[in-house]
């Protein structure tokens, strides 16, 4: 091998190192997507309490304006941070933050969905891209959470259920915020769990299995999806 060619061997062993340590290095907050504390599946069936038998065939969801509280009352925030979780994209439920510490982290605070400010902007880049199919129309803007599949309980076309929660208007202001309390030093990633049971233990497939448009339902479905997040 020539001395160019063992160079550019070089360098890059050199780039891949370097990546590696800088992710080894990073805090993330890394989402885990499950039903009924189980790794959930594509078209798997699962069983709701509500009795229904269902398959998940799509599910995403935004996360932004991530913020970590250490014990000193610093505070990090990940700013004009959006953050689209896909069931399609494995590697989109990894999020780095910041750089790992030796300091205690006493809370951990994301938002839901998108705010106000950022639905009336218009259509973005990245994972506000349109083209993610989150975005309804300059109207109504973006979809917060979006969750599909089939169920034999739904007298639909094909038995699909299609739930697209969104709306950035009041009193139909779909973005909801979490909280957690942590006491975890900041060496070590942030996992919080997405437990789709709850949101189905809510649901009756036969009666409601489409939400289409901001409204009451949309709020409804907002307010529950609150319960599918904990902390690991």
């Amino acid at each position: 091998m020539t001395k160019k060619g063992i160079h550019s061997v070089f360098l890059l062993f050199f780039c891949f190192s370097l990546l590696a340590q800088n992710k080894n290095d990073s805090l993330s907050v890394n989402f885990h997507l499950e039903f009924n504390k189980l790794p959930l599946e594509l078209n798997k069936k699962y069983v709701s309490a509500s009795n229904d038998t269902l398959m998940i065939e799509t599910f995403r969801c935004y996360i932004s304006n991530i913020q970590i509280q250490y014990g000193d009352n610093s505070v990090f925030t990940q700013k004009d941070s959006y953050h689209l979780l896909d069931f399609d994209n494995p590697n989109s439920f990894q999020i780095p933050i910041s750089k790992k510490s030796d300091k205690m982290i006493s809370k951990v605070t994301f938002n839901v969905g998108i705010d106000s400010l950022t639905n009336t902007a218009g259509a973005m880049a990245g994972d506000l891209d349109p083209i993610k199919g989150m975005y309804w129309a300059w109207q109504s803007g973006y979809i917060n959470t979006k969750i599909e599949g089939k169920s034999t309980s739904c007298k639909t076309k094909q038995n699909a259920f299609q739930f697209h929660i969104g709306g950035y208007l009041q009193p139909y202001y779909a973005m909801r915020q979490m909280k957690f309390d942590w006491g975890k030093k900041a060496d070590d990633d942030i996992s919080i769990g997405i437990d789709l049971n709850p949101f189905f233990s809510n649901l009756e497939l036969k009666e409601n299995n489409s939400v289409m448009i901001p409204g009451k339902e949309a709020m409804k479905l907002a307010n529950d999806s609150t319960k599918m997040f904990y902390a690991q």
